[in-house]
């Protein structure tokens, strides 16, 4: 009996000592998922959400964590959001001399850009707001590398120059445009990426997200072409800027460029209105 009784107590303490080591190893693939994820997810109720309904308790499985990663906005901007909202104003207009305070920032940001670089299986929207990011954290760099300056084409071939390494790669702006973004089939990138003079789109005082840019391109968009300062636009007469006749062929991929205008125009053009452009002002936007 009492060789019984052991018996039964020494199972019954194995027993207990197997499930606490059963939950520890719960705990520990719990953990592991979830801190990659938070290297890159900024908190928010949407991730907690969709891990609650997961069907195995405690554990977020792969394609939880690849669908929260394309759609929650990630850590490598909150740098330049900062700075962004800190130095640009709501017209777009930017405190250079506040950015230049400010470098150690803005290569932090360039740091995280680093060890970022979009794959070839990233989603497009994380290669889009990564590159527009990009190309316009690099402008200001640009034109604090030379600042002050009156305007960026005081700098010899300012779209040109290779001053930034992103992985094993030195990149410039020209390449960035024209053999990253442009060639992503997406015309509305035009009204996000920034020159940094007046006539260009105003550079926006927050950053591009992967879960948000489907809106800010189009708010972007819609806000330039019917600002006045920038468009000229009645039914029958167009006096458009010139980024419209630059790059005419990127907003005539469904159809005229009369029929991109009139998804984002206040007033419905019609297609026989007459177009012309205005003057570009190449002054720098501070």
């Amino acid at each position: 009996m009492k060789n019984g009784m052991l018996f039964f107590v020494m199972t019954l303490v194995f027993s207990c000592g197997s499930t606490k080591s059963t939950t520890a190893k719960v705990e520990d693939q719990t953990k592991e998922p979830v801190s990659k994820v938070e290297k890159y997810v900024i908190q928010s109720p949407t991730p907690l959400e969709t891990v609650s309904k997961q069907k195995k308790p405690g554990i977020i499985e792969k394609d939880t964590i690849n669908q929260i990663l394309e759609t929650t906005p990630t850590h490598i901007y909150d740098d330049w959001n900062v700075l962004l909202q800190k130095h640009v104003s709501d017209e777009g207009l930017v405190d250079y001399k506040g950015f230049k305070k400010d470098r150690i920032i803005l290569r932090s940001f360039f740091n995280q850009l680093d060890k970022s670089v979009p794959k070839e299986t990233d989603t497009k929207a994380y290669i889009l707001a990564y590159w527009i990011n990009a190309y316009n954290a690099f402008t200001i760099d640009l034109i604090l590398r030379h600042y002050p300056i009156k305007s960026i084409k005081n700098i010899k071939n300012p779209w040109e120059q290779r001053y930034w390494k992103l992985g094993k790669k030195w990149y410039n702006l020209n390449e960035i445009e024209h053999e990253i973004l442009r060639k992503m089939n997406e015309p509305r990138i035009h009204f996000a990426i920034v020159c940094a003079s007046i006539s260009c789109p105003k550079l926006q005082n927050e950053a591009f997200t992967t879960s948000g840019l489907e809106v800010q391109l189009s708010e972007a968009t819609q806000e330039f072409l019917n600002d006045k300062t920038r468009n000229s636009i009645s039914e029958n007469h167009l006096d458009l800027s010139k980024i419209f006749q630059w790059f005419t062929k990127d907003f005539k991929q469904n159809g005229s460029l009369i029929d991109f205008l009139n998804q984002y125009s206040t007033i419905k053009i019609s297609a026989k209105a007459k177009k012309s452009y205005k003057d570009y002002n190449w002054d720098l936007n501070e």
